[in-house]
């Protein structure tokens, strides 16, 4: 059987994103030839993964999108009319949910009347989503931050990061990797935040380090941990979402 996952405050059997538990028999997958088992394992995960389904049934790109979901119905920043900068964005599950919180679901920023704008962000390419501009770059780049900056036209009042490197297999290699992005994306955050805004972004478990946390807790109001219940157990991700940035 499945795992159902469950949400706090919320009826078992429903997690925080409203994703239902399936009661179907698990479906196991057979190695075939060209196979390798790590494939078969994989590919066993998503045919089991209820928030895989979900997606799927949604009409969204990624089972990430649930993550968003769940860290925003905690947090709640993503308003209507909000500036939103959707950093490592490919292949647009968070930006969709950007969409929706933003502009109301279904609806796009032209039809909407709201004034908020959404830049989405990735090195690599992504489908368009209505509502938002994308940008197909390295945010590495020293150019990037300035194009990302002329596509906002003016401050913003969400910075969300959920870039990625590349695994290693080497978890103090990985962490580092992943603390360079977060670190990255929260210079880029002080830049452009207006006051009162918010910086949510993917580290790894054991969260944000010393140095990092210590400039969010200058910048920001509230500082904390946060694992969506959408986020696999067996993942190491966990991420830190700052609220309430602080006049300059």
């Amino acid at each position: 059987m499945s795992k159902r996952p469950t949400g706090k405050g919320q009826k078992r059997g429903k997690s925080a994103g409203g994703v239902a538990g399936s009661r179907e028999a698990r479906q196991r997958v057979k190695t075939a030839r060209g196979r390798s088992n790590s494939s078969t394992r994989w590919l066993e995960r998503q045919l089991n993964d209820p928030y895989v389904a979900a997606a799927k049934r949604d009409g969204y790109r990624s089972r990430a999108a649930y993550k968003l979901r769940e860290i925003d119905d905690r947090f709640r920043f993503l308003k209507k009319g909000a500036r939103v900068v959707d950093l490592g964005s490919t292949p647009g599950g968070w930006t969709q949910v950007c969409v929706e919180r933003v502009f109301g679901a279904g609806v796009s920023a032209a039809s909407s009347g709201e004034r908020g704008i959404i830049v989405a962000v990735d090195i690599n390419e992504m489908e368009p989503v209505t509502g938002a501009k994308f940008l197909q770059l390295d945010f590495l780049d020293n150019a990037a931050p300035a194009l990302v900056k002329q596509a906002l036209g003016g401050q913003a009042d969400v910075i969300l990061s959920d870039m990625a490197a590349p695994a290693t297999g080497h978890r103090a290699t990985d962490h580092l990797r992943v603390m360079a992005l977060c670190e990255v994306a929260l210079l880029f955050a002080i830049e452009v935040l207006a006051v009162g805004g918010a910086f949510c972004a993917k580290v790894l478990r054991g969260g944000a380090d010393t140095e990092i946390l210590n400039r969010l807790k200058q910048e920001f109001s509230e500082v904390r941990h946060y694992k969506p219940e959408s986020s696999r157990s067996d993942s190491k991700e966990i991420y830190v979402v700052a609220t309430g940035f602080k006049d300059r």
